[in-house]
């Protein structure tokens, strides 16, 4: 059995190197990836006209484009129902959009110490209205909340796996290999948003008396794969 101590997972690397070893994401995954790339990437400018437009059907994900983006000197939106999809600001969170997707089938280093994985880790923190990037110190907190963040995940997998679904240029064993790849790679940036929203601070005080977890095992005995 290996050992994984709690506190090592409060280091990136090791933090990768555990969730590497669980899902057992390989050199082979990452080599699936990037065989997909010239597959993918014609498809990039479809995936991001779906994601902004439903990003902009709902007004509770909308409202984090109305700020002025860091880069962004041009005219703002007063209300989200002034934004479309061919606003100007909107035109810019699409190219950083358009890297990340391209960085999901570009790396050729998943290992513990690869960059991606710190890339990855930025983009989490990014989003938490956390301090921490020099860009952004005279702007606004960049807030959104962890729920519409794996939303968005999941809506862009979905997407991703129905256009992986429908290639005809590679067989069915190929589009396994390239599918699950995805998946644990999304599956970790899942973890690199969540480790910066819920801090250990906050799982503490989750975290129930003994006498509560002694009556939920109890009433529950055999429902839960880490119980007893």
């Amino acid at each position: 059995m290996q050992h994984i101590s709690s506190t090592s997972l409060e280091n990136l690397p090791a933090r990768i190197s555990y969730l590497s070893s669980f899902l057992e994401l390989t050199t082979s995954d990452g080599e699936a990836l990037l065989a997909a790339k010239p597959l993918v990437a014609p498809l990039v400018p479809a995936i991001l006209d779906a994601v902004y437009k439903k990003l902009l059907s709902f007004d509770i994900t909308a409202q984090a484009f109305v700020p002025r983006n860091t880069e962004y000197e041009g005219e703002v939106v007063k209300s989200v129902q002034e934004l479309t999809i061919e606003h100007p600001q909107i035109a810019l969170r699409k190219d950083f959009l358009k890297n990340y997707l391209v960085k999901l089938v570009s790396t050729s280093d998943l290992s513990p110490e690869s960059a991606f994985w710190v890339y990855l880790n930025n983009v989490g923190i990014m989003h938490t209205g956390k301090p921490g990037f020099k860009h952004r110190e005279k702007r606004p907190d960049l807030r959104v909340e962890y729920i519409h963040m794996g939303a968005l995940l999941g809506y862009v997998v979905d997407i991703v796996v129905g256009a992986v679904m429908d290639m005809n240029e590679i067989d069915n064993v190929m589009k396994s290999r390239v599918i699950r790849a995805l998946n644990k790679v999304v599956w970790i940036q899942n973890d690199l948003f969540a480790r910066h929203y819920i801090g250990k601070v906050e799982v503490d005080a989750m975290t129930p008396p003994p006498e509560v977890t002694e009556g939920l095992a109890e009433g529950a005995k055999g429902s839960c794969p880490f119980s007893g």
